[in-house]
């Protein structure tokens, strides 16, 4: 794969600026990692999750999948919030989503794109939910945007539905979670809504405490 070596010596490059403003970083690193945060976002390789918040390896646990969606069969998904809040005691879960997402402009769209069509569904059902706010807006782009946030804000409600994080606050646990959204043509992250800290937040039907 001689077509792919300039990776490994971008890698190897990486590897040496970070040894040269820290020798021990990476002996460090390898024997524990303690991160604060999980981020849940988009597979979208515009939207590195490290880079746009500035952390380093070890301090940012991510899961990436088309849309930031959170959907209660997915058990990637949960699994990877199961790890991150009872095994490494995170105190922040970030959903972030992009405007202009793929994802979602395919759930706008009345097309098939496949395999796809079956996990961008769960999308359609949050634009349903909305639909006569969102048939308010006539601009395409505009539309687009905002589905993409509304799309945050319900994954933030549906990772405040799961057991995983109930229990961390039945616990006691510190636990947060925010809806955040990205701007690709700035660069810059914007708070969609007000931080989730307790089961009290959480609409009533959905509690499991």
């Amino acid at each position: 794969m001689p077509e792919l070596e300039e990776l490994f010596q971008n890698n190897r490059a990486w590897a040496d600026q970070i040894k040269a403003e820290d020798p021990q970083f990476f002996a460090t690193l390898s024997k524990q990692q303690a991160p604060e945060y999980l981020w849940i976002g988009c597979a979208d390789s515009r939207v590195p999750a490290n880079e746009i918040v500035g952390l380093m390896p070890g301090e940012l646990f991510v899961h990436r999948n088309v849309a930031n969606l959170v959907i209660q069969t997915d058990l990637n998904c949960l699994s990877v919030m199961q790890f991150a809040v009872e095994y490494l005691k995170v105190k922040h879960i970030m959903v972030t989503g992009h405007y202009g997402c793929g994802g979602v402009k395919a759930a706008l769209a009345n097309q098939q794109y496949g395999l796809l069509d079956y996990w961008v569904r769960n999308i359609r059902e949050v634009y349903l939910k909305h639909q006569d706010a969102m048939d308010e807006i006539a601009d395409d782009t505009q539309r687009l945007d905002r589905m993409c946030e509304l799309n945050v804000m319900e994954q933030v409600a549906n990772v405040t539905h799961t057991n995983i994080v109930q229990n961390a606050w039945k616990r006691g646990q510190e636990l947060t979670v925010h809806g955040w959204i990205y701007s690709i043509e700035d660069g810059i992250l914007r708070n969609l809504m007000k931080p989730i800290t307790g089961i009290e937040q959480v609409d009533e039907r959905y509690r499991m405490i």
